[in-house]
């Protein structure tokens, strides 16, 4: 049964980009095309709160099963805005940086605590903290012409930003991480896909909306299928990072011991005997 405090549970309406669900994908669209979707502090406050609360419904019947992160126009998200963020760093005191990095670092926390797996639509840029947003989506489609940009080193910064040295290395391995967090170097998509920081590339030199539809397919096929289940992976995958070789296969023993009992498995059995596609729950 659904909890009705779940179910009632409203999304936050956010001011600084698009979130709407349909076919029970999620669409969350970043919206300042002519800046490339270039984050903005409201928008960090903004994103943080929708993953939180979308977090919260994942036990909700009729919400969103999967969600999907692209921006609007021709850019996926070129980071940090500069006049907006940057400038005015510069104004701030050594505890109000502080605040601000934990506050930039506390979305993607929320992104990896979001149990809904989320797919990253990766058009021409995703630079600076787009790229760590990115990187914390669990799957991600990109655009043959576009490219990654851990930038941070190029102005000065530790490549170590957001969760990116601890992210980065658990994707691609260390070596790779090491060169892309060391250099700042753009990461064209071909390369993303040898090293497996793309799940699928796209070919939209014709239509650059292919890789958005791409996105959704892939959510899509996601949210269609055994929700619960899903979960739980997504679940296990974030919580066994910490966990030593022991732990983890006990905590993977007890999580599949739940999904044994959960309506989806019997369904996957019946659809099996009787020849057809199961209906998930």
């Amino acid at each position: 049964m659904t909890d009705p405090d779940l179910r009632d549970l409203p999304l936050p309406r956010p001011e600084s980009f698009l979130y709407e669900e349909r076919e029970r994908v999620g669409v969350i669209t970043l919206t300042r095309p002519d800046r490339f979707n270039a984050l903005t502090f409201q928008v960090y406050r903004e994103l943080t709160d929708l993953f939180t609360v979308i977090d919260r419904r994942a036990h909700a019947e009729g919400g969103a099963r999967a969600l999907v992160l692209q921006g609007a126009g021709r850019a996926f998200c070129g980071g940090g805005d500069v006049d907006d963020i940057i400038t005015r760093l510069f104004e701030r005191d050594a505890e109000a940086l502080l605040r601000f990095t934990r506050m930039t670092g506390e979305l993607i926390h929320a992104m990896r605590r979001c149990k809904l797996p989320i797919v990253a639509s990766v058009k021409r840029v995703a630079a600076g903290a787009g790229a760590v947003m990115a990187l914390a989506s669990d799957l991600r489609v990109m655009g043959k012409g576009s490219f990654f940009a851990f930038l941070f080193p190029q102005v000065g910064l530790s490549g170590a930003d957001m969760g990116a040295s601890w992210l980065l290395p658990r994707v691609v391995g260390l070596g790779h991480a090491s060169e892309i967090l060391l250099l700042g170097d753009r990461v064209p998509a071909e390369r993303c896909a040898q090293i497996g920081l793309a799940t699928q590339v796209v070919d939209d030199e014709p239509d650059r909306e292919a890789v958005d539809r791409a996105a959704f397919a892939l959510a899509k096929r996601l949210a269609d299928g055994p929700h619960f289940a899903a979960r739980m992976t997504k679940t296990m995958l974030q919580q066994e990072l910490d966990m030593d070789f022991t732990a983890g296969i006990e905590a993977e023993a007890q999580a599949q011991a739940l999904c044994m009992q959960h309506p989806d498995f019997a369904e996957a059995d019946r659809a099996r005997q009787q020849k057809r596609p199961p209906v998930w729950r």
